[in-house]
C-alpha cells in the first residue's frame, strides 16, 4: 500500500475448536487458510465493508492463490491471534498478509492470500473500484 493510504491491518482472536484438530491434537494444516479468511472477513468489518455488502455492490474476490508456512504448531483450545494485513492492490489483485500467533505471541504460521476483483456475472476479472479504493484511503 502507499502513504497516502490508511493502514489497513487488524487482528481477530480464534479458539482451536477439537473438530479442527487431527488425532495428535494439534490443529490441522487445512484450517488455516480458514482462519487466513476469518481475518480478512474481520478487516473488512473494520473498514466499513462486510463482504456482503462489497457482493451486493457488484464485486466478487475469488481466491487466486494461497501460500502457508507452518513454523509451530497449535493445538486443541488454544486461543490464537490472526493478524491480517491488506499489504497490496495492483491491477485486478489485491493481496493480504497473514501471521498467527498463539497466547504466548509465538508466531505460529505466516501466509499470503492473493484475491481477484471480478464481477460476479460475467466471471471476468476487473479492476478494484474506485469506491472500494475510496474505503481504504485516509
Amino acid at each position: 500500500m502507499n502513504s497516502k493510504n490508511k493502514q489497513t491491518e487488524n487482528s481477530t482472536q480464534i479458539r482451536v475448536r477439537y473438530a479442527e484438530t487431527d488425532t495428535m491434537g494439534i490443529l490441522h494444516h487445512s484450517v488455516y487458510p480458514v482462519y487466513f479468511e476469518e481475518g480478512r472477513t474481520e478487516l473488512m468489518r473494520a473498514l466499513g465493508m462486510s463482504y456482503d455488502a462489497m457482493e451486493k455492490k457488484g464485486v466478487i474476490l475469488p481466491v487466486y492463490s494461497v501460500q502457508v508456512k507452518y513454523l509451530k504448531p497449535a493445538s486443541y483450545d488454544d486461543l490464537l491471534t490472526v493478524k491480517t494485513v491488506l499489504a497490496e492492490i495492483k491491477g485486478v489483485r489485491i493481496r493480504f498478509e497473514h501471521s498467527i500467533y498463539n497466547e504466548q505471541t509465538d508466531l505460529l504460521a505466516t501466509g499470503e492470500v492473493v484475491l481477484i476483483f471480478t464481477d460476479p456475472d460475467s466471471f471476468k476479472p476487473c479492476r478494484s473500484p474506485v469506491w472500494f479504493l475510496e474505503l481504504i484511503k485516509d
